[in-house]
């Protein structure tokens, strides 16, 4: 699961998806590899949306035999459904409710269903970091303000990376998908997701 540099509902802990070892510092933003990121973004009635590119960006492969070999075993989290009525769409999300959870995220993970992610509620609303270190599927990453409003979405985030990642738009939630999940679903930043309680 992407990394990100953010604080998830656990009190006031902030929480710095990086793993044990050192991460880089400063951490290196890859904004090449995703289109979206360098988006300007958007005042619509005076919210800040990032649009999608018009053409999306290839899904990169997953890390396959690259993938390192998960050194806790994977966690079982609390599941809740995700809908966006707007797309027909709807994810059956993993729920990151720890920091524990959060760091961990989609790490080490071979495989997704396609109606499967995971959903993270990040307590300070900012510009939100993510990136894919120890992550082996490409992921989009859709960056949901407080109202379930799609801020903007990273699509196509490549496995095994540990550049950051971002749409320049506040947000307090994150769901994380199959890269290429959006647009097979015809979700875009501005339509409304239904978040559980």
């Amino acid at each position: 699961m992407p990394l990100f540099i953010l604080s998830l509902a656990i009190g006031s802990i902030g929480c710095n998806r990086a793993p044990a070892e050192p991460r880089p510092d400063p951490l290196p933003t890859t904004a090449a590899t995703d289109p979206t990121a360098t988006a300007t973004a958007t005042n619509a009635g005076g919210r800040c949306i990032v649009p999608l590119v018009s053409t999306a960006p290839a899904i990169p492969g997953a890390a396959g035999e690259r993938c390192p070999a998960d050194p806790q075993g994977r966690f079982k989290l609390a599941r809740a459904k995700v809908n966006i009525p707007d797309a027909k769409a709807s994810v059956d999300a993993e729920l990151a409710r720890s920091v524990a959870e959060g760091e961990r995220g989609l790490m080490y993970r071979k495989e997704m269903g396609e109606e499967e992610g995971m959903l993270f509620y990040i307590e300070e609303k900012r510009v939100q970091t993510f990136w894919m270190h120890n992550t082996c599927i490409p992921l989009d990453m859709l960056f949901i303000d407080d109202d379930g409003t799609i801020v903007g979405i990273v699509e196509s985030a490549p496995v095994l990376d540990d550049g950051a990642r971002q749409v320049d738009c506040p947000s307090r939630y994150v769901l994380e998908v199959n890269a290429g999940w959006t647009r097979r679903h015809g979700v875009k930043p501005g339509q409304r997701v239904v978040l559980p309680p």
